[in-house]
């Protein structure tokens, strides 16, 4: 199968649409189109500040769209992609009552009430059929939002994207609802070889049965648009023969469904007037505005979003992925193109990209990114800064521009490596994330100052790190001058900070003499090797050194004299911290059992159910086990005295394919060089139906 030449830039204009849509939809959810327009007239573009909330949030569209697609990489990227292989990754990148989900109850939420079921053992796809839950509850409109991801993966090829988002849409939903997932796939497959929407509505709805009320519904927005050259009469239109009074539960589908189709009907060739029309609608805004977004910027490319008004500035690419996999959660719409598009090219049969510029996490390789990077709260005294993106030789890097910078001023672009502070006032559900970048890692950024620049500035690495109230304070590593025409390679090898995680890094400018104007471009800003931490309870009684890890157990207090104390009311539990760029690292900690049928840490963790565990075991053993979904395997096991409330003293690690440790003076060690071995992935404590605690859990290189 042949890509399209333009395959990463569409893909990346697709995810960005979704974002905007998403977030542009958000502040209002669930408004009616009355209500919008009392109070807020049509939605032609950001209204989260005119209703004080932050614009990039935690939400299910994203979160979902781009968390479920990883079965793919989990279980085979394979076209025969299953839904229960699609169920396993939900247990293991959802956690119950904090991450993705719309946690409504189960009856309430379609969504909560699958992820019941999987957890009782009711496999995909009967979690979501009607056998299961019932039609009203089968039929909300979860299925259709997370769907992106799988046409993003499958370009010009409409009948994979559906059978993808099929099986996708059955892990908790049926019906009508399934249908709409798959046609809307279908017609984002299409988009990347058409902009005709009457052709991609052909080809959504020859993949669904002709009698289906989606079918049904699709026929008479089309009549009704030719019918009637003003939207407004078609939304009313809808709202009489499809609005939430036709059809129960919290969220029907078959509204909202319609009001997409209305939308791109009445905009086919507008990025901007087809959020407008889809907003102002009101009923399920944010996940109606990420469809119609996705399918308008694949459509459309980069230059139809950019052709209305500032939609990226604002958002700068930056996305939250809340799951069990901490390091995938503070993300960027860049990071996550890549990602997308090397799955969609092996699912077609080619090898993934080369990584750009030698593997940095920020490289700013496609037009206009900035992977996150924005001013820092302006100058200290008025001066002007922009942070963009421009061509770099052959390649493209982020430009910090500034103008009469002079003395005591500074020009600062930072980009978030972890839970910003806004995170307190958000009122969606929990962002279960942990730092992207740590103490002991070196960081290096490549600075270029053009030769037209003019007066000399001096430039450093920043990091942005909490205290113990909560507030970021600013560290900055050494000064090098850059005078026009100059270039270096900014290189700092990050201190200890008493347990504090680093909540974003970057780059600030200063001048040397009264006045510099000009940019300064950054090519690439990378980080890399084992962490050196101590992580710990710092001074003051903040929160965020606690969110720094994934909290996957039933109660995690900071209340305690240890660190840290978790304990688990039934099953496995865990709580982790690191990302899939830890490969080969060793731990060191302490750990005290209070009860437990087991009980202890975890290393190459890859979420829920997914890492390997060194743990002491109420029968006596002292065990190596792989945990990989539902399925345990023991490595290695030796004799050991199970003792409650003792300092037991851990030292483990992992090097290649061997997991090796001494636990209380007992040695023990195995090695995997199975299909299903761990390569990568943090650290985590683990308690089965118990508690553990340790004050101190040490990383280091091994």
């Amino acid at each position: 199968m042949t890509l399209p030449n333009d395959y990463l830039d569409r893909v990346y204009a697709g995810v960005l649409g979704k974002l905007i849509g998403v977030y542009l939809g958000r502040p209002f959810e669930g408004w009616t189109y009355q209500r919008i327009m009392e109070e807020l007239g049509p939605i032609d573009y950001y209204v989260h500040d005119r209703l004080d909330q932050p614009l990039v949030v935690t939400d299910d569209d994203v979160a979902g769209t781009f968390t479920f697609v990883r079965a793919l990489e989990d279980y085979g990227v394979s076209p025969d992609l299953s839904a229960e292989d699609i169920g396993k990754a939900w247990l293991n990148y959802i956690v119950e009552e904090r991450s993705i989900l719309w946690w409504g109850g189960v009856g309430n939420s379609t969504e909560h009430t699958a992820w019941i079921n999987l957890k009782k053992g009711i496999p995909a796809p009967a979690s979501g059929s009607m056998a299961t839950n019932g039609q009203p509850v089968a039929e909300q409109i979860g299925a259709q939002i997370f769907i992106d991801g799988w046409a993003l993966v499958a370009p010009n090829q409409p009948k994979l994207a559906a059978k993808l988002a099929e099986q996708a849409g059955k892990v908790s939903h049926d019906g009508e609802s399934v249908y709409a997932a798959m046609l809307w796939a279908a017609m984002e497959a299409e988009a990347f070889q058409s902009r005709d929407i009457d052709h991609l509505l052909d080809v959504g709805l020859s993949v669904i049965p002709a009698d289906s009320l989606i079918a049904k519904l699709i026929a008479d927005v089309r009549r009704w648009r030719k019918e009637n050259a003003d939207w407004r009469v078609a939304r009313q239109l809808i709202q009489d023969h499809y609005g939430y009074d036709k059809y129960p539960g919290n969220c029907h589908v078959v509204p909202n469904h319609a009001l997409m189709i209305m939308s791109v009907l009445y905009a086919p060739d507008d990025f901007q007037k087809a959020q407008m029309i889809v907003n102002t609608s009101g009923w399920d805004t944010d996940c109606n505005a990420g469809n119609v977004g996705c399918l308008m910027g694949i459509m459309l490319g980069l230059d139809g979003i950019e052709a209305g008004p500032d939609w990226r500035g604002p958002i700068a690419d930056r996305l939250l992925i809340s799951s069990g996999d901490g390091g995938n959660s503070i993300n960027d719409a860049v990071r996550v193109s890549y990602y997308l598009t090397n799955l969609g090219r092996q699912l077609a049969g080619q090898d993934k990209l080369d990584k750009p510029k030698d593997g940095a996490q920020f490289h700013f390789s496609l037009p206009g990114s900035q992977q996150g990077f924005r001013p820092q709260g302006g100058f200290t005294a008025n001066a002007f800064l922009r942070v963009g993106n421009e061509e770099f030789g052959n390649a493209r890097a982020l430009s910090i521009g500034y103008e009469a910078l002079g003395p005591g001023q500074e020009a600062a672009a930072i980009s978030p490596t972890f839970s910003p502070p806004e995170l307190l006032n958000m009122r969606t559900y929990d962002l279960m994330a942990t730092p992207l970048v740590y103490p002991g890692q070196v960081v290096k950024a490549r600075v270029v100052a053009p030769a037209a620049n003019k007066g000399e500035v001096e430039a450093r690495l920043r990091l942005r790190v909490y205290d113990g109230a909560d507030k970021l304070r600013d560290i900055d590593g050494e000064a090098v001058k850059l005078a026009p025409g100059a270039e270096t390679v900014l290189n700092w090898r990050l201190p200890e900070l008493d347990g504090q995680p680093i909540a974003e890094i970057g780059v600030v400018l200063t001048a040397t003499g009264r006045r510099a104007d000009g940019k300064v471009l950054v090519d690439y800003l990378r980080f890399d090797g084992a962490p050196e931490v101590t992580l710990k309870r710092p001074a003051g009684d903040g929160d965020f050194w606690r969110m720094a890890w994934v909290n996957g157990v039933s109660f995690f207090s900071k209340r305690f004299p240890p660190s840290f104390r978790i304990s688990q009311s039934l099953g496995d539990g865990i709580v982790s911290h690191g990302t899939r760029e830890w490969t080969d690292y060793a731990l060191d900690a302490d750990i005290m059992i209070h009860l437990a049928v087991h009980g202890g840490v975890a290393l190459r963790v890859q979420g829920l159910r997914r890492y390997y565990s060194i743990r002491i075991t109420q029968d006596g053993q002292l065990q190596i086990v792989r945990v990989r979904d539902e399925k345990e395997v023991v490595l290695a096991s030796k004799p050991f005295e199970f003792v409650l409330e003792k300092a037991i003293p851990v030292s483990a690690k992992v090097v290649g394919s061997t997991i090796s440790a001494t636990v209380g003076g007992v040695a023990i060690e195995a090695t995997d060089n199975s299909a299903e071995a761990f390569r990568d992935g943090g650290i985590g404590l683990t308690v089965y139906e118990g508690a553990l605690s340790t004050d101190t859990v040490k990383i280091s290189a091994a």
